[in-house]
């Protein structure tokens, strides 16, 4: 297949990195982590249209190589839309993963309320979501949220490039000012890792893309 190729060779590239650091059993962890979020994503695709898979790659490539995290964060970044995405309940990754894991993807996965239209809740869930960053102690979760949103910000940086915003008529919020709204405010909420390169590389892009605001 097209991206099969591409698809296990990034993988192989966390793999790489985070071997020399932990147990062969957190290794294989990692690895079972991976072919299972790489089956449920399977059947889709991003809204570029390659494979829903390399977008967890990437954010569990940041979560390893850039902001230096082990195997439990990095589980967590290959499973961080699985439940929100898939068939696949809470529950099961903490049966297989533990209750880390649990509560790292806990904390990424909105409610979807799939019987109202995305664009329909897009607000409410992104207030939900942020209210998690607002309140939350616990620096693993803004770490695993960094990564999730560095990764999304190189995509949308990259196609911004290309198409501007009409990039915006793809998402399920086509208005650039609520997407503005929504990245800024992840910038204001993860400034307690303001010493990392990964923040600052994400404040960055979302000046590129959406201006510096106020």
């Amino acid at each position: 297949m097209k991206y099969e190729k591409i698809v296990n060779d990034l993988a192989q590239e966390v793999f790489d990195a985070i071997a020399p650091r932990v147990t062969p059993e957190d290794m294989e962890r990692v690895r079972q982590a991976y072919l299972l979020a790489k089956e449920a994503h399977a059947p889709q695709r991003r809204k570029s249209g390659e494979p829903y898979i390399l977008h967890p790659i990437a954010v569990a490539r940041i979560v390893c190589e850039e902001i230096g995290l082990g195997s439990t964060s990095i589980c967590a970044a290959l499973f961080h839309d699985v439940v929100e995405d898939t068939d696949i309940t809470i529950e099961e990754i903490e049966e297989k993963f533990g209750k880390r894991v649990r509560e790292l993807v806990q904390s990424e996965t909105e409610d979807k309320r799939a019987e109202l239209p995305p664009a329909a809740t897009w607000r409410i869930r992104k207030e939900e979501s942020l209210a998690v960053l607002k309140n939350t102690k616990d620096i693993g979760v803004l770490m695993v949220w960094l990564g999730d949103k560095l990764a999304n910000m190189r995509s949308i940086y990259r196609d911004f490039k290309v198409e501007g915003v009409q990039m915006w008529q793809r998402f399920n919020q086509k208005d650039s000012n609520e997407q503005a709204w929504y990245y800024r405010s992840i910038v204001k909420l993860t400034e307690r890792l303001s010493d990392t390169s990964a923040w600052l590389e994400y404040k960055t892009l979302t000046e590129l893309v959406f201006g510096k605001g106020e």
